[in-house]
């Protein structure tokens, strides 16, 4: 198969043909259709990863479907229309089994190794292994997963929107519906106006808030925002709290949420919180060795600082409700896929994320 290899770090990523093997016990083969490209896979491309590693295929926001499954596979079958997940459910680890967290435990450690749950890979070229990225490795023609790495969709969801709940809108999505679990009638404020970001707006709108707040350097981002359902919007800067705490009377808004992965931001989102009960939703991810800064007398006033993965969502479960939202109209997703590409223009995909040329490229495989 066709796909894309970050051979070193900081080098564009090189299209070429390499060895899939056939899925294993508790595995499936995937055609993939759509993949979106994300900010994280940008980041370990660069090298800026501690974490990451090389040889490896990047791409994690995918959708495709079903072409063959392992020995053992309950669940999915071929023909079946699915997304991946890097963040898998097994269902019955202590994580999986408790309301409280989607961080599921079983195939944690050898997926942060590039491995499936063997610890080994399917991909390889010349009879050399490559590792696969985020247990998904979606920039390529077909990918090999676990089934508890595979969310089972509604057949009639247009692929290139639904690969884009593989991670960016369902964590912004998530972070307003499940972290924070935004009441209705409240105030609240999104600093930041990426796929992530204008998720959480639109969770903010349906979890029936009553006024949405976004913050944003881009007029164009900001207007993305209120088709989302924005209410306010403020360009971003040094003076956004002293804006927030204007609009809100000084106190702060009831929920702030922060996706811009960038540390002063985050402490915006802080002391942009109300006093008595503001909660803050961290779902940007910072630099390596960054640290949050916060004055404690914020916290003891009332005010909470909750960290999101994923928007909390269990993806086996709630990624397919989510695209069953869209479906009905509730979630305006084209407005969010700016660039249509091909697997040969991954690395464009990259260049158009750079400069800030809208809000996610998906690619196409015909």
């Amino acid at each position: 198969m066709r796909a894309a290899v970050l051979e070193e770090f900081g080098e564009p990523l090189v299209v070429q043909e390499v060895e899939l093997a056939e899925p294993q016990a508790g595995e499936v083969l995937v055609r993939l259709v759509a993949c979106g490209v994300c900010h994280t896979d940008l980041y370990t491309a660069s090298g800026a990863d501690p974490s990451g590693y090389a040889p490896t295929v990047l791409g994690h926001e995918g959708a495709g479907v079903v072409e063959r499954v392992g020995p053992d596979v309950a669940s999915l079958a071929p023909g079946d229309h699915v997304v991946t997940l890097f963040s898998p459910q097994c269902g019955e680890c202590i994580h999986c089994l408790d309301p409280r967290t989607n961080l599921c435990l079983e195939i944690r450690e050898q997926q942060n190794k590039g491995f499936l749950p063997d610890g080994t890979t399917r991909i390889s070229r010349d009879s050399d292994g490559i590792r696969h990225f985020m247990g998904c490795s979606t920039f390529a023609e077909y990918t090999v997963m676990p089934e508890i790495a595979l969310a089972k969709i509604d057949p009639e969801a247009p692929f290139e929107h639904a690969c884009l709940f593989a991670c960016g809108l369902s964590t912004g999505l998530g972070a307003a519906i499940n972290t924070a679990a935004v009441r209705a009638g409240s105030t609240c404020v999104v600093f930041g106006a990426g796929m992530v970001g204008l998720g959480a707006v639109a969770g903010c709108r349906l979890q029936d808030a009553e006024r949405i707040v976004c913050v944003d350097l881009s007029p164009d981002r900001l207007e993305l925002a209120c088709g989302q359902g924005a209410t306010d919007t403020i360009e971003g800067g040094e003076g956004a709290v002293e804006a927030i705490l204007e609009m809100t009377g000084g106190f702060g808004a009831d929920y702030t949420f922060e996706a811009t992965g960038n540390v002063a931001v985050m402490r915006q989102a802080v002391e942009s919180a109300r006093m008595g009960w503001g909660l803050c939703t961290v779902a940007g991810v910072a630099g390596k060795g960054e640290t949050l800064d916060v004055v404690p007398r914020l916290l003891i006033t009332g005010r909470r600082v909750a960290g999101s993965s994923f928007g909390g969502v269990k993806g086996r479960d709630q990624v397919p409700l989510l695209i069953d939202r869209c479906l009905a109209g509730e979630i305006d997703v084209e407005p969010f896929i700016s660039h249509r590409i091909s697997l040969d223009e991954v690395n464009r995909g990259f260049e158009l994320m750079e400069a800030q040329d809208g809000i996610r490229s998906v690619i196409e495989f015909s």
